[in-house]
């Protein structure tokens, strides 16, 4: 059974930074694309960052370009989102997911499983 499991989330100030982790069992660089996304409360599910393990092409929502960067180690099959200068609209559960065909990388349809979520607190 694939799984994908999420680490890293915690309560930091605003202006710090965390790296979240998201280990897949099986070979990541597998997928079509790998997904970070984050529901605040009372939001839609928001995109906020994607890459291609094939090309390591990667995606960014607006509101994270340029503080938040998602990588990857495949030794590791892990896919990372280091998350800087990091705002309360930063707050929300982060979500990592895997898409075995899709192409839309901000489509939640698209992907095909799902962690179970971490929870990033910023506080002002």
């Amino acid at each position: 059974q694939i799984q994908l499991m999420e680490s890293g989330g915690g309560s930091v100030q605003a202006g710090q930074s965390l790296t979240l982790s998201c280990t897949v069992s099986t070979d990541h660089y597998t997928y079509n694309i790998m997904g970070w996304f984050r529901r605040a409360p009372g939001k839609e599910r928001e995109g906020v960052a994607a890459i291609y393990p094939g090309g390591g092409t990667t995606y960014y929502a607006s509101s994270v370009k340029g503080r938040f960067t998602i990588s990857q180690d495949n030794a590791k099959k892990t896919v990372y989102l280091q998350m800087n200068n990091l705002t309360p609209e930063d707050t929300a559960m982060y979500y990592c997911a895997a898409s075995v065909y899709g192409t839309a990388w901000t489509s939640p349809g698209h992907y095909d499983y799902w962690g179970q979520g971490t929870q990033v607190t910023v506080s002002s």
